[in-house]
């Protein structure tokens, strides 16, 4: 994917953009447009994220799908990098405002070059108000996330420690009165101490992706209808899997409760696989 840098004015911007109170003069892009009246998710979270947070993140994100709303993050290891991602696999759009120039020579984390490129391969952007050939510092972390709080109509905050960055960009949406969104957390994990502060403190806890679509002004009545047709279209003897996996289990646990054989469950879980319903890991079956 060729990274053509263009070179953008507020007369570009998402409307939002234009209403904090550092409006940058000008931003850099790759890829497709920012679209001015779009409805922004700005997804943030900690680098060292634990497997529940990486699930509550893809889960969250995946069960968006079908709406037109765009995912935001900034490329960071950890929760940033499977937003981006999950948004993808549920075909929506995603932007990605990393702490850096967008030059690949630059672009912050090096390792997350072809990440950067899949984005753009799915029609999604590069955001930067930094020189194309700027390097990421210290002080550019903080006025990147000024900017993915300013896009957004709301934020949503998957783990974070009590003392992070994450929780800076959370003060800034405050500021900006705009919606601040929490996942809770087990209260002895580290990476929720700073989530269900959050909670504590105002924001909305977000439990399920009905949540999210409520915040953004969906209907009940009209949400999930394209997860909903997915479900209709599997077999009675895959929705009992499906509801046996409510909660992640391993596959002996699975063979138990259904009373199936190994080869039956084997047979059913490769076929969910290939359609995308489930996925194995670390010796458990959850969920997509």
């Amino acid at each position: 994917m060729d990274f053509r840098i263009e070179k953008i004015d507020p007369s570009e911007f998402p409307s939002q953009l234009l209403e904090i109170p550092d409006i940058p003069e000008t931003l850099y892009i790759v890829g497709a447009p920012l679209e001015k009246d779009a409805l922004y998710l700005s997804v943030v979270g900690s680098r060292t994220h634990t497997i529940y947070g990486a699930d509550a993140c893809d889960s969250l994100i995946r069960g968006l799908k079908g709406s037109n709303i765009v995912i935001v993050s900034g490329l960071a290891l950890g929760i940033d990098s499977i937003a981006h991602r999950s948004a993808m696999k549920a075909g929506l759009k995603t932007v990605a405002f990393p702490g850096s120039g967008l030059s690949e020579k630059v672009l912050y984390p090096a390792t997350n070059l072809s990440l950067a490129k899949e984005i753009l391969a799915s029609g999604g952007t590069l955001v930067s108000e930094f020189e194309p050939s700027f390097r990421a510092t210290r002080w550019s972390f903080p006025r990147r996330n000024r900017l993915m709080a300013g896009i957004s109509h709301a934020t949503l905050v998957i783990e974070a420690e009590d003392k992070s960055g994450t929780l800076i960009t959370a003060r800034l949406v405050l500021d900006y009165n705009r919606e601040v969104l929490a996942v809770p957390g087990p209260i002895t994990s580290p990476t929720s101490l700073g989530t269900n502060l959050l909670i504590k403190q105002g924001a909305t806890p977000i439990t399920r992706s009905e949540d999210i679509l409520e915040v953004f002004g969906f209907k009940q009545d009209t949400l999930f209808d394209e997860a909903q047709n997915e479900l209709e279209n599997i077999s009675d003897e895959e929705k009992q899997i499906w509801e046996i996996i409510i909660e992640p289990q391993s596959r002996d646990a699975i063979i138990e409760i259904s009373g199936k054989s190994i080869q039956e469950i084997n047979s059913l879980l490769s076929v969910m696989e290939i359609k995308g319903l489930i996925k194995e890991e670390l010796g458990e079956i959850r969920r997509i």
